[in-house]
């Protein structure tokens, strides 16, 4: 009696909260469901809990999640100085456009499956984008069609054309009117009643709505702007606020209950970015968390709060964390990163570009991981996207809709309602019926399986879930993965079976679930990379990402290729079927080892690499110096990722190795540092002695083009050489550098 009445109060307590705003009731349900529900002082952990599996997303924050694939775009005068950060004092005619392509944009961006994009109609630099009435710092001092281009316009016309909802990114910080003398940020003004907007002579307003709100001047005229962006341009569908912030002035305070009044009421469809709606995923690298709770913890009415700081943790929704809060709040999160080594466009050349393969990684983990991905595509200086970026999104497109267009379980039988398309019908689990069950008329080879909670009716429930398949006349568990929310997609090797089943292992409530889906990703045969350790072992996976700006860590090619077979030889030969299997390191005292990967019948590139005599037996006798973090050692560690640097200013350079024993070899390698240009050795002298102390040289050697290319070099003497010591001399740095950089040196036999 003592637990139903707990429930009774329970129910109570959240239908008292719930009548003072607007709610949705599931029959399945023990109480009414809300966006945020206050916690209790007289809360139990267990009435925390099932409160917290009442918390729901409102109609447009669940179509944000619908969205789930959405693109970035920042322009502004940082594509012509190549900045990140502007600092206001820009002349608006650095902004040096000739043509713009916003049909290019959205083409590229619908390619990849994409559903909206936001716009840095002003980023913290000031600069508008858009023919504003309360500002000459934008596109309106600049030539850009004679003063009265407008990207804005211009996108809001594409994305009608193609489909695409709009956002505009305004950020709160403004460097120009912080700067400017007669700027309004942080001027000290006092909070008077404003009429928002604010007439212009010869520029009215279609819209003829009115506000009337306590501000200074900078939310005055942040606001007036915002009113121009939300009247004027179509539906505006998300807006986004920053919370970077370069410089600060006066004790300026924004007024976001204001902001937030205008934009309910101007854009009723629209998110807000960064408060009470949507919340940063805490990073701008595409990493995301093994388990992302959209159901959050506040200390505050998060409905009532004029500021939100940044949500970093690892873990921000777990029944530990929601144990500390007084509210309980739906708020999605985006991950958000960019295409290219920066937010804005640099050049073509230098600036890095992720790959296909970590594009779609990223989509996995993030649509799939109960996220929103955001994808950031900078347009170039010719008012296009460059054509690495499109290809870069085209192909990311394709591998979508291979993997995902085709449903291998719809219509099967069993759970009907998880296997059809109507996200209406779902099926309610408890702790006794706790699994669903699909059977197809034939077997079905999938290696991904999408699972989707009625989140928007029955809040996100499953604490833990596991796949399994029958094999051989028994279940099998495939794969196990934490919470669900709006969509999970499981990821394991390849199963047939005609049959497959989702067991809730946890939950908070009885969990609804309204989809499961079967798909098949073709595995491509990735590059190697074929590595050894100091003392011989040899190592063969999937090349990593080369991408290095803000790196998430994750090895792609592990997580979205399953069933690879990789084979090796170590004659010479090149590798085929009928190769060795690399399953396991194996010792290499020295020589060639090639390796390919295989997927089902597609081989990928052979890969070689040629490793001198262990080094575990080595040491350093002798350098000329050595910079305090950049000790000689590093230079025979057998790691490419720390080396040996010198300090600068002497003429040549040198450093003597102890090979520990008198060797016969044939030749060196030189692998040059890769964190910047320094210290290249482009000119030597390659010397060898028994004693350390009587020299012979080998030979002088060049290596050309290491600034541009900095990857190892080989260098083969004409005669076998022998020797317990070497010495190497330098005799040119590339660049004119007087310092010496050495990330690896190799004895070849």
């Amino acid at each position: 009696m003592k637990e139903k009445s707990l429930i009774i109060g329970i129910f109570v307590s959240v239908l008292f909260i719930a009548s003072c705003s607007k709610v949705k009731v599931a029959e399945e349900n023990l109480m009414l469901v809300n966006n945020t529900i206050t916690v209790d002082t007289d809360d139990t952990k267990d009435s925390i809990v099932l409160k917290a599996a009442h918390v729901v997303p409102t109609p447009n924050q669940f179509e944000a999640q619908k969205d789930e694939f959405i693109a970035f775009v920042h322009f502004g005068p940082n594509t012509f100085t190549r900045k990140e950060w502007g600092d206001g004092m820009e002349d608006p005619k650095i902004f040096d456009l000739k043509e713009l392509d916003t049909d290019q944009w959205c083409e590229a961006m619908k390619s990849a499956g994409m559903t909206k994009v936001i716009l840095t109609v002003k980023h913290h630099d000031g600069f508008c984008l858009w023919q504003s009435r309360y500002t000459d710092h934008g596109i309106m001092s600049t030539g850009f069609r004679d003063g009265e281009g407008d990207v804005l316009k211009d996108l809001s016309k594409s994305c009608e054309k193609y489909g695409l909802k709009l956002g505009v990114y305004l950020s709160p910080a403004d460097l120009y009117q912080i700067e400017s003398p007669d700027g309004l940020y942080g001027n000290l003004s006092k909070t008077t009643k404003r009429t928002i907007p604010r007439p212009v002579e010869g520029r009215p307003f279609e819209n003829k709505t009115t506000f009337e709100f306590e501000v200074d001047d900078y939310n005055e005229y942040f606001l007036n702007q915002l009113f121009e962006l939300l009247t004027e341009y179509g539906p505006v569908h998300e807006v986004w606020f920053d919370g970077a912030h370069p410089k600060r002035k006066g004790g300026q305070q924004y007024n976001y209950l204001a902001w937030k009044e205008l934009i309910q009421t101007l854009a009723p469809k629209a998110v807000i970015f960064g408060k009470q709606d949507i919340r940063w995923c805490g990073n701008e690298a595409g990493a995301t968390r093994d388990t992302e709770w959209n159901v959050i913890p506040y200390k505050e009415d998060p409905n009532a709060m004029n500021r939100f700081g940044d949500l970093t943790a690892k873990d921000l929704g777990s029944r530990e964390k929601l144990y500390e809060g007084k509210y309980l709040h739906y708020q999605p999160a985006e991950t958000n990163t960019s295409i290219r080594a920066g937010w804005f466009y640099r050049d073509d050349t230098d600036q890095e570009v992720r790959g296909v393969d970590d594009v779609f990684d990223m989509y996995e983990r993030t649509v799939g991981g109960n996220s929103i991905f955001l994808l950031n595509i900078p347009p170039n200086r010719e008012g296009r996207f460059s054509a690495r970026d499109v290809e870069v999104l085209r192909e990311v497109g394709e591998r979508i809709k291979e993997t995902y267009t085709e449903n291998k379980l719809a219509g099967a039988m069993g759970a009907s309602e998880v296997s059809d398309d109507n996200e209406d019908t779902y099926v309610v689990l408890d702790q006794v019926n706790n699994v669903v069950e699909l059977e197809t008329a034939e077997p079905v080879t999938i290696n991904r399986v999408v699972v989707q909670e009625k989140i928007d009716t029955h809040s996100e429930r499953i604490e833990a879930h596991t796949l399994e398949a029958f094999i051989d006349n028994q279940w099998q568990t495939i794969t196990k993965a934490s919470n669900v929310g709006y969509k999970r997609i499981l990821r394991f090797p390849e199963v047939t079976s005609n049959r497959f089943r989702i067991k809730v292992e946890k939950s908070r409530f009885n969990p609804a679930i309204s989809f499961i889906g079967g798909y098949y990703y073709e595995s491509r045969p990735p590059q190697l990379t074929i590595s050894r350790t100091i003392d011989g072992q040899v190592t063969i996976t999937p090349k990593k990402d080369g991408f290095s700006w803000k790196p998430h860590g994750e090895n792609v090619q592990e997580n979205i290729n399953s069933n690879l077979e990789i084979r090796y030889t170590t004659d010479g030969s090149d590798p085929n079927r009928s190769s060795d299997v690399y399953d396991k390191a194996f010792d290499l005292p020295f020589g060639e080892v090639k390796a390919v990967a295989f997927a089902k019948d597609q081989q990928g590139d052979v890969t070689s690499e040629i490793f001198g005599i262990i080094k575990s037996g080595w040491k350093i006798t002798e350098v000329d110096s050595e910079e305090e973090k950049h000790a000689s050692d590093k230079s025979i560690d057998a790691s490419a990722a720390t080396y040996w640097k010198s300090k600068k200013g002497s003429a040549s350079h040198f450093i003597i190795v102890d090979l520990g024993k008198e060797e016969e070899f044939n030749g060196f390698a030189y692998t040059p540092q890769q964190e910047n240009a320094e210290g290249m050795l482009e000119k030597g002298v390659f010397s060898v002695s028994k004693d350390g102390k009587k020299w012979q040289q080998v030979s002088a050697f060049e290596f050309g083009n290491l600034i541009n290319d900095p990857v190892t070099r080989r260098f083969n003497f004409k005669n076998p050489a022998v020797g317990r010591y070497i010495k190497i001399q330098s005799t040119r740095i590339a660049g004119g550098d007087s310092s010496l950089a050495i990330a690896e040196l190799d004895i070849i036999k």
